[in-house]
């Protein structure tokens, strides 16, 4: 029997894949008039692809007060992230310059995309990339985006370098002044932390000591947060404080990688006298500059070791987990917790350990076989090795006579001299 094959129509057309849609936007400014552009910008293309049923919403990347010569920006990194894993067939942006104001930067991006099967649409330059002329004008409209940046970088810097010479600061993030109309105002209850940092310091606090004592108080920086070692030793560095300005100190290296360089004599800096009231005089300044430079010659390393020291990331405190630091002390180096080291006892109660002995505990012990050292209370040491092996063992505290220096021996003896 001869086989009959007949060929049978659906009844139901098969539906069209939509489209995978989403957007990217971006200001470079976090001021409220161009936050309420993004959000508007947002707004549009949240409209703009759920207005089309042949598209399918995967939402919106933005970022907010970040400019365009940079790639470090999170919405960005995430579009890229979302389009190398499949998750997007076509970008909608609103020109090229909101994507990336590096031609470089552009090209490569929009090349990848282009090799992944996603398409970017230029609303403004109406340039989809997946075109057979797509490259060639983004090729010569984003060298315009760039040169554009370059101006708007020339302008701001010629801006700042001409306040600069007639002695006008062009910010003011430190504690103790506001800037008001480019002049320097002084914020009483900050002038007067400022002052307490100076007299502390002079009084022989260390800037540790300085950091415990503001923030047991409940004092607070100009953002309200916690003071830090790195804060309060600028406090003390800050010529300002003087009522004086010394301005350009640094610049950036160019409009592409706004990297910040310290001013070495590449371009002039401005010397400017009297141009606020002053919070600290100027005696009272260079005399901590002296004290600083007097601490540094008496207790910093004169040359870092080529290689690191031996405990360096094998020591962790019991009590607050972070890691123990090498730190020299009248009486030699001594390892100890950072939390402790930075925040004091009232934070984490581990004590410090000197490098002798742990040079003496362990001087039988192959560190290449260690994992970690856990350093607890009542002096206990615990060894985790690789091979998943532990091993405890106690260490003695230094008599008294050896934790004393010769200064703490000469002062103790005239000491007991004088009231004798």
């Amino acid at each position: 029997m001869e086989r009959i094959v007949e060929q049978v129509h659906s009844a139901i057309p098969l539906k069209a894949q939509r489209k995978r849609v989403a957007a990217y936007a971006r200001v470079s400014s976090g001021k409220d008039a161009m936050l309420h552009s993004l959000s508007a910008q947002v707004s549009y293309y949240n409209d703009l692809i759920h207005s089309r049923s042949d598209w399918l919403y995967c939402g919106v990347y933005s970022d907010e007060a970040i400019t365009g010569t940079k790639t470090e920006r999170r919405g960005f990194q995430s579009l890229l992230a979302d389009c190398r894993a499949g998750k997007l067939d076509m970008v909608i942006v609103k020109s090229i310059s909101r994507l990336a104001r590096n031609t470089v930067t552009l090209l490569e991006t929009v090349r990848e995309l282009k090799c992944l099967g996603v398409d970017v649409f230029f609303e403004e330059q109406n340039i989809h990339t997946m075109s057979a002329d797509g490259e060639l004008m983004l090729t010569i409209l984003a060298s315009y985006a760039q040169e554009e940046s370059l101006s708007v970088s020339e302008n701001q810097k010629w801006r700042v370098r001409k306040n600069f010479s007639e002695g006008k600061p062009w910010g003011c993030t430190i504690l103790g002044y506001r800037n008001q109309n480019g002049s320097f105002i002084v914020v009483p209850e900050e002038a007067e932390i400022v002052k307490r940092i100076f007299r502390l310091y002079l009084d022989g606090a260390g800037v540790q000591t300085i950091v415990s004592i503001l923030n047991a108080e409940g004092l607070r920086t100009r953002n309200g947060n916690e003071f830090y070692t790195c804060g309060v030793a600028k406090v003390l560095r800050n010529y300002t404080y003087t009522g004086n300005l010394l301005l350009q100190k640094t610049f950036r290296e160019n409009h592409l990688t706004k990297k910040k360089c310290v001013n070495h004599g590449e371009l002039p800096k401005y010397h400017a006298v009297d141009t606020h009231e002053a919070i600290i005089d100027i005696d009272t300044f260079n005399r901590v500059q002296e004290e600083i430079k007097r601490r540094a010659e008496k207790f910093t390393p004169r040359a870092k070791p080529e290689q690191p020291y031996r405990f360096t990331s094998l020591i962790r405190c019991a009590n607050c987990g972070k890691n123990y630091r090498r730190k020299m002390t009248a009486t030699g180096p001594v390892w100890i917790c950072s939390t402790y080291n930075t925040k004091g006892k009232a934070v984490c109660a581990a004590k410090q350990i000197p490098e002798t002995t742990l040079e003496t505990v362990t001087a039988d012990i192959d560190i290449n076989r260690l994992d970690s050292i856990t350093a607890a209370n009542d002096n206990r040491l615990i060894f985790h090795y690789k091979d998943g092996t532990q091993e405890e063992r106690r260490w003695k505290d230094r008599s008294r006579s050896e934790s004393w220096t010769p200064e703490m021996r000469k002062k103790a003896g005239d000491l007991r001299r004088k009231k004798q």
